[in-house]
């Protein structure tokens, strides 16, 4: 647990580990809890990563964020923290949703010190009514379950999962609900009103092995879109699981685990 000063904010991350960095970014809204929460688990039995992840501007324990109002010094200040923890070194990114948008941009400034690429439920294009999304649905209920839950509680958990169960429950809450809790929301109303990048991405081949995770029930940023820039990602798993939204590491645990191993054996294989 540890602080990095930028120049436009002060970083918090935690750092778990040896050797080949991995930066995780999260979504909007929540904090690194979403990333450590389903990334930790596969590094019980892998060694040689050195983990970190790192709460966002106006997210999590980050602070003195306030002269950031758009995502290209989201963009800056994430830059600004590679160079000063793994100063030059090369090293692999993981994001899920807008912390996908970020490490396309990330991708964009520095493709050649990074050797691999995950995306999970990533967000592709900025403006909602840009995307295509899929109608929310829920696909299964435990109803025994949800009568534990309060009317707020239950509201919540149907807006924003598709899998109502004790186990998606007790992981979002503990993942995801927690960050929201404590973010910034003035503030992330005001980045979003300069969501997208003032420069294009994807502007280039990303020919490291990546793998891009999608909800076929994802009402947030869908998966079509990610498919549409599938040819930038000549090394890309490009994985639409179903019963899985816009929380598929929790919705789908075993081949969220399964497929992000696989990648990871990828890289492993192509430093090699």
């Amino acid at each position: 647990m540890a602080y990095c000063k930028v120049r436009k904010a002060e970083i918090y991350y935690e750092d778990l580990g040896e050797g080949k960095p991995i930066l995780m970014i999260h979504g909007y809204s929540p904090d690194h809890r979403l990333m450590s929460g389903c990334m930790e688990p596969i590094f019980t039995k892998r060694e040689g990563w050195r983990r970190i992840y790192i709460d966002l501007p106006g997210m999590g324990l980050t602070k003195e964020y306030n002269e950031i109002s758009s995502s290209d010094e989201m963009l800056d200040a994430v830059l600004e923290f590679i160079q000063a923890v793994i100063p030059d070194q090369e090293y692999v990114i993981a994001g899920e949703s807008y912390g996908g948008y970020i490490a396309r941009g990330i991708i964009e400034k520095h493709q050649e010190q990074i050797l691999g690429a995950a995306f999970i439920c990533p967000l592709i294009i900025p403006l909602p009514e840009n995307r295509t999304v899929e109608i929310h649905e829920i696909m299964r209920t435990d109803e025994k379950f949800i009568e534990n839950l309060s009317k707020g509680e239950l509201e919540d958990f149907r807006n924003n999962n598709i899998v109502l169960d004790e186990y998606t429950w007790l992981r979002y809450n503990k993942e995801i609900l927690s960050g929201c809790k404590i973010a910034d929301e003035k503030f992330l109303n005001k980045v979003k009103n300069k969501y997208g990048f003032s420069f294009k991405i994807d502007q280039s081949d990303f020919i490291k092995p990546s793998v891009f995770l999608l909800g076929r029930q994802d009402s947030s940023v869908g998966y079509k879109d990610a498919l549409d820039i599938a040819n930038k990602y000549p090394r890309g798993t490009f994985a639409v699981l179903d019963m899985a939204g816009h929380n598929l590491q929790i919705e789908q645990p075993q081949l969220f685990s399964t497929l992000l191993n696989e990648w990871l054996d990828r890289i492993e294989e192509f430093q090699n």
